[in-house]
C-alpha cells in the first residue's frame, strides 16, 4: 500500500500540471477526486509518509495563522510605466546609448494580479512571499500551495539547488464574477476588480478558502547566483519544462518594428484572455546586458511597461461628495448611474480638484466620458454636450470642509483645496491614526472600522492616544472579544521595536514618504535632531528639497505635534537610529562608486554595504562624477570601455579592500 501511495501523489503531481498548466486534461475531474480521496486515506495510515507537497496539501487548512514578514533575496522593484510608443523607442535608444551592442527584446503580457516570489530548494517549495514593501513581504506558503498552476515539486532533474521564480498571482474572470455574485447575494461589500480580489484573497487566514476561490499564476521570471541560460528567454522555456505555467504570448523581437507588432496585436486579443491583462513588459534579453543597464533607485533600466490605453464608457453624472484625507487635501468624488468599464461596474469615479472640474465645465445631469486610468482608477475625461438637454445646476468646489465647517484654503502652486483644520477635523484625526498604524509605518493590527469606532467612543483622539488603551477598554466594545483585544495590545507593544526610520514615517509629515525618511534618518540619527533642523541643514539631505523641508519644520512647530511626539517617546518608541548604521571610518567620504561584475571573496551587497559604512556612496551608472569602479569577473564590455574612456581608476576586489585596511 505504501508503493500505491507514492504512485498515487506522482500520477496527481502529473494530472495537475496537464489539467491547469497544459490545459490537455487526461482523465475527468471525477477520476482524479476519487484517486486524491484514496491518496488522503492512504496519508492518514501512513502519517510517517508526510510530505510537504503532496497533492493532498492543495485543499488548504481550516487553521488560521498570522503571517510573518521576511526579507527579499533579490529586491521586488517596480516596472517604469508608459502609455506612448514615443516612450517605448526613448527607453530602447537609451539602453542602446549605455550598452552600444545589438539587442534583443523579449515581449510578454503584463498581467494584473499581485507579486508573488517563490523559492526552491531541490525542486521542492520551500516558501512564497508577497512583494510587501519591495524589500520584505508576508510569507503565504500555505495559501500559495492551493494554487494548482505553482508546482510543489519540479519536473526533471536538471533545475539550479536553490532558485527564486517570480510571477503573478491572478483570479480569472470567471471566478471573479461568480464571486462577487455570491457576495452580492450576501450583502457583502463587492470586489473592485480581480487585480483586488487576488490580493485579498491570496492574505486569507483560512487557506481553504484561498482553494476555493481557484487562483491562477503566470510565471515570467527566474533569480539565482548560478542561472542555467544567459537569456530571459531561455530561463522561461526551461521554468515551462520543469512545470510552471509560463505564457505562450511571448516573443524574442529584433527590432521595434516587431515589438510594436506584438503590442498591437495584443491590444486587441487581450480581449479573449481569461485573465486580466493591462499591458506589454519589455525586457532586455541578456542577462549580461541586463546587469550592464543596473536599476535606478526604483526601476530597472533593462525593462519597461508599456501600459494599454484606457478603456471608456459613457453615463450619467449624479452628484458630486467630497471627501476629506489625512493630510486635509479634499478630493471630489462623482457619483454616476453605473456602468460596465474593463470588466466591472463603475459607480463612482474621481474628479480630482477645482481646476479639473471647470476644465469639463460640469452639470448636474451631464453624459460624461469615464474611462480607467491604468485600468483601475475610474475618472471623468469629458462631457457629451450633444446630450446636455435636462440638466441641473453647475458643478462648483465646497468652500467650506464638509466634516467641520472651516472655511477651505488653497496653497500657493497646489491645485487641491485644504481644511487647515488639522487638529479637529475628525477625517485628518482617524486619518493620520490610519496611516500610524500600516503596514509600511507602525504596522499595528488595527483596521479602519476599528479607529472608527475608537474614535467615536472618545477612546482615542491621536496616535499617542493608542497605546494608552487597556483591555478593559476594548473588550467593552461591540463586537471585540478577549482574544482580539490581547492582539491589539500585543500589536502595540511589539510597534516599540520599529525601527527609526518608519516612525518617522509614521507621523504622516506632508511629503515625508518612506524613503525620504529613511534618508532623512540617515543623516539626522534621532527626532531631537530632526525636530531641532533648519530648512538648510534638511536641505543638504538627499532627496529633501525645499518644499518637504517646509513641511518637516511647519509640523515641529506646532506645539500639539510636538506634544504626541513626546508623548510616543516616553511610551518607548524609537526616537534614535540604529548603532549598526554608525560609520566604520569615512575613508570613502565624498566618493560616488561603481560595483560592476561577480567576486570571489564577498557578495555585491557586501561590497557595497562596506563603501556606505566608510562614508562613500553607491551609484549605479558611469559617469565623469564617478570616483573609481570596482571590477569584478563578469563585468559588462561596454561598462569597462566607459569607465577606461573617462580615465577613471578601476580596482579588482583585492585593491578595493586593500584601500579600506
Amino acid at each position: 500500500m505504501k508503493n500505491r501511495l507514492l504512485e498515487l501523489r506522482q500520477l496527481l503531481h502529473q494530472y495537475n500540471y496537464e489539467y491547469y498548466v497544459l490545459s490537455q486534461p487526461t482523465i475527468s475531474d471525477y477520476e482524479f477526486d476519487m484517486m486524491l480521496k484514496e491518496l488522503q486515506q492512504l496519508e492518514s495510515e501512513y502519517p510517517d509518509l508526510y510530505d510537504p507537497t503532496s497533492p493532498t496539501n492543495r485543499v488548504g487548512s481550516d487553521i488560521s495563522t498570522d503571517f510573518k514578514q521576511v526579507k527579499h533575496s533579490f529586491p521586488m522593484l517596480s516596472l517604469g510605466n508608459t502609455y506612448s510608443q514615443e516612450e517605448v523607442i526613448d527607453f530602447l535608444n537609451r539602453a542602446k546609448k549605455l550598452v552600444p551592442e545589438d539587442m534583443e527584446i523579449v515581449c510578454e503580457l503584463k498581467y494584473d494580479g499581485t507579486s508573488i516570489s517563490l523559492t526552491y530548494e531541490d525542486g521542492m517549495l520551500v516558501r512564497a512571499i508577497t512583494r510587501g514593501d519591495g524589500e520584505q513581504g508576508d510569507d503565504v506558503t500555505a495559501n500559495v500551495k492551493t494554487i494548482r498552476t505553482i508546482p510543489l515539486r519540479l519536473q526533471g532533474q536538471d533545475f539550479p539547488k536553490t532558485m527564486e521564480v517570480r510571477g503573478e498571482v491572478l483570479m480569472p474572470w470567471n471566478v471573479f464574477e461568480r464571486l462577487n455574485q455570491e457576495r452580492e447575494e450576501q450583502e457583502e461589500s463587492l470586489f473592485a476588480n480581480p487585480r483586488n480580489a487576488a490580493s485579498g484573497t491570496i492574505k486569507l487566514q483560512n487557506s481553504k478558502e484561498v482553494s476555493r476561490r481557484k487562483l491562477d499564476a503566470y510565471l515570467y521570471s527566474l533569480l539565482g547566483t548560478q542561472l542555467p541560460s544567459k537569456t530571459h528567454y531561455e530561463n522561461l522555456q526551461l521554468l515551462k519544462s520543469w512545470g510552471f505555467k509560463v505564457s505562450d504570448a511571448v516573443k524574442v523581437c529584433k527590432n521595434i518594428d516587431e515589438v510594436f507588432e506584438f503590442i498591437n496585436y495584443w491590444n486587441v486579443e487581450r480581449k479573449n484572455l481569461p485573465v486580466a491583462t493591462d499591458g506589454i513588459v519589455l525586457k532586455i534579453n541578456s542577462l549580461a546586458q541586463q546587469e550592464e543597464l543596473g536599476f535606478t533607485s526604483k526601476t530597472p533600466r533593462w525593462a519597461i511597461a508599456y501600459k494599454f490605453q484606457a478603456e471608456r464608457a459613457c453615463t450619467r453624472l449624479n452628484s458630486i461628495d467630497f471627501q476629506v484625507g489625512r493630510t486635509g487635501a479634499v478630493t471630489p468624488v462623482a457619483n454616476l448611474d453605473p456602468v460596465q468599464l474593463s470588466g466591472t461596474i463603475v459607480k463612482r469615479a474621481s474628479l480630482h480638484n477645482d481646476d479639473f472640474i471647470q476644465g469639463l465645465d460640469l452639470y448636474i445631469g451631464d453624459m460624461v466620458y469615464v474611462e480607467k486610468g491604468g485600468e483601475i482608477i475610474p475618472k471623468i475625461v469629458g462631457v457629451d454636450l450633444d446630450a446636455r438637454l435636462l440638466i441641473g445646476d453647475k458643478v462648483r468646489f465646497i468652500s467650506k470642509c464638509p466634516e467641520c465647517n472651516t472655511t477651505l484654503i488653497r496653497y500657493d502652486g497646489e491645485a487641491a483645496h485644504y481644511c487647515p483644520n488639522q487638529m479637529y477635523c475628525p477625517p485628518q484625526i482617524k486619518g493620520r491614526i490610519e496611516h500610524f498604524v500600516s503596514r509600511k509605518a507602525m504596522n499595528i493590527n488595527i483596521g479602519k472600522e476599528s479607529i472608527e469606532l475608537l474614535y467615536s467612543k472618545g477612546l482615542i483622539n491621536n496616535v499617542a492616544d493608542l497605546y494608552s488603551l487597556t483591555l478593559e477598554d476594548l473588550i467593552s466594545l461591540e463586537r471585540w472579544g478577549q482574544k482580539s483585544a490581547e492582539n491589539l495590545l500585543k500589536s502595540l507593544e511589539e510597534s516599540k521595536k520599529v525601527e527609526f526610520h518608519r516612525v518617522l514615517f509614521a507621523l504622516g509629515i506632508r511629503f515625508v514618504g518612506a524613503t525620504v525618511a529613511k534618508r532623512i534618518t540617515n543623516q539626522l540619527s534621532s527626532m531631537e535632531a530632526i525636530s531641532s533642523a533648519t530648512i538648510e541643514q534638511l536641505m543638504e539631505i538627499d532627496d529633501v528639497g525645499e518644499r518637504v523641508a517646509n513641511s518637516i519644520v511647519d509640523f515641529f512647530s506646532n506645539e500639539q505635534n510636538v506634544d504626541i511626539v513626546n508623548r510616543l517617546k516616553q511610551i518607548g518608541l524609537q526616537m534614535e537610529g540604529e548603532k549598526s548604521e554608525e560609520l566604520i571610518s569615512d575613508k570613502l567620504s565624498g566618493f560616488l562608486i561603481v560595483i560592476s561584475g561577480t567576486f570571489s571573496q564577498f557578495s555585491r551587497d557586501e561590497l557595497k554595504l562596506m563603501i556606505e559604512k566608510n562614508g562613500g556612496k553607491n551609484v549605479s551608472s558611469i559617469s565623469s562624477k564617478t570616483s573609481f569602479l570596482v571590477a569584478g569577473e563578469n563585468m559588462g564590455p561596454s561598462k569597462l570601455e566607459k569607465a577606461k574612456s573617462l580615465g577613471l581608476k578601476i580596482l579588482s576586489e583585492t585593491e578595493f579592500l586593500n584601500l579600506l585596511k
